[in-house]
């Protein structure tokens, strides 16, 4: 079902983009990247986001070729066959776990100001929980709208943090590797800092399922994505060259920038940075993931592999009750005691073996779909196509390698266990025919003639 209201248009996408890319990861993860690979950080943070748009290379590629609302379950129930569409449509699911990282994140910050919710953690988080989904009522256009300006928020903290820390950083110093600080680690820990980075470097592609609700989506989403993802290599590098240089590396390995910032910004600069720095960060990316989560589920719910009420919408076409079970999906590591690494692990190794095969489909994306590969919004050469197909593919396996070897034994257990249920249930769904293959199958050939049919009239 298409949204009612405005069409989106670049700038609205770049916000949603660069808000959804300057998030989670870089207030929490930057800490352990700068463990790992030292000051060598600040080319993690910028060759990352190169990394991870290739690593999504599939959401660019569909999102050029085709108008998906359906968004990433759409362009995998084109080309995958019945398991690996059940293994998607439930994937989609239990991704609503990451928002659960998200309000964690934006209750440790505010535990930085205010002590006193150490004592009320999981009450406090819940309740950000809640305020990010009720933020969804109004639709997708306004939400953009609160993107934004959490986002220009959020950018002004940042330029503070840069503009006070770079002159407290020693450039002469800064790149030597003299006292191992530099390429700590070497290539075994600039990967593992890569992909430990990761999380914080993958929001700028993954907005195929915008397309319905944007302006010219076949050009507009992959060159917003692409502009976005320059933006935010930048301003991480910068960050970067300011967290892992302004404080001797014992002092900011492990941590978040939160401690450089109380190191070099005056009191009152602090709180704001960590008010429109890391709670604004943390809150942009929940948004963009709320917004970019609508359509997928609805349609995995047009597919029968869950219940039909799913698809229940108000008036203006709001899903309320497919916010209602996300909500209280995105609720269970609140209440089973997940910490934001547990959820990081088990959202991003799913995600990037997901990725690893659509990845090598859009090979045939061309030849397969010869009209619309004419028709692309953006005129990559297909020799580009090709070779950016197969470095995402190898990317991913990368991501998941470095991952998996760094998560600790509970962590590894429940990804494992995640993995599991993810293959079983569409399995045991499938042989117990709840969920009819020659049903998917139609469906198959009806979501591709849709994106046929949107794709020609955006054209």
């Amino acid at each position: 079902m298409e949204e009612k209201g405005k069409k989106l248009g670049l700038i609205n996408l770049i916000g949603l983009c660069v808000g959804g890319g300057i998030g989670t990861g870089i207030f929490i993860m930057m800490g352990s990247g700068i463990a790992y690979g030292g000051r060598s950080i600040v080319l993690v943070c910028s060759v990352g986001c190169i990394y991870m748009l290739l690593a999504f290379w599939n959401s660019m590629a569909f999102g050029s070729m085709f108008v998906i609302p359906g968004g990433d379950y759409d362009a995998r129930s084109m080309v995958f066959p019945p398991l690996l569409t059940g293994v998607a449509a439930w994937f989609q699911i239990a991704s609503a776990f990451v928002l659960a990282g998200h309000s964690l994140a934006i209750t440790q910050f505010a535990a930085q100001l205010w002590p006193q919710i150490n004592n009320f953690q999981t009450p406090f988080a819940i309740l950000v929980l809640t305020l990010g989904f009720l933020c969804t009522i109004r639709g997708s256009h306004a939400l953009t709208v609160i993107q934004n300006v959490i986002t220009g928020t959020l950018i002004i903290s940042l330029c503070l943090f840069v503009a006070f820390g770079v002159p407290k950083v020693d450039p002469a110093s800064f790149f030597s590797n003299a006292d191992g600080g530099f390429w700590r680690g070497g290539m075994g820990g600039f990967m593992a800092s890569l992909s430990m980075m990761s999380f914080a470097c993958m929001g700028t592609a993954a907005m195929t399922s915008m397309g319905g609700v944007t302006k010219n989506p076949k050009r507009t989403i992959p060159l917003s994505s692409i502009i976005a993802t320059a933006v935010v290599a930048v301003i991480y590098a910068l960050i970067g060259y300011v967290a892992s240089g302004a404080l001797p590396y014992e002092e900011v390995a492990g941590q978040n920038i939160s401690v450089t910032a109380q190191a070099i910004l005056p009191h009152g600069l602090y709180i704001f940075f960590v008010v429109g720095g890391g709670i604004c960060a943390v809150a942009s990316t929940m948004l963009g993931v709320l917004a970019y989560m609508r359509s997928p589920i609805l349609r995995v719910s047009d597919d029968g592999w869950l219940p039909a009420v799913f698809k229940k919408t108000t008036k203006g076409g709001y899903p309320w009750v497919l916010y209602v079970v996300l909500y209280a999906v995105s609720m269970i590591p609140l209440v089973t005691g997940l910490d934001i690494e547990g959820v990081v692990g088990n959202t991003m190794i799913p995600t990037m073996i997901i990725n690893f095969i659509m990845n090598l489909y859009c090979l045939k994306l061309p030849k397969q779909f010869p009209e619309q590969w004419e028709k692309r919004g953006l005129r990559y050469p297909k020799w580009v196509w090709n070779l950016c197909s197969v470095a995402g593919s190898i990317f991913c396996v990368t991501i998941i390698y470095n991952l998996f070897i760094n998560l600790d034994t509970k962590a590894a257990a429940l990804c494992i266990g995640e993995l599991v249920v993810m293959f079983v249930i569409p399995l045991i769904t499938l042989k117990m025919k709840w969920v009819s293959p020659e049903r998917l199958a139609a469906h198959k050939q009806e979501t591709i003639q849709r994106a046929l049919a949107d794709s020609n009239t955006a054209d």
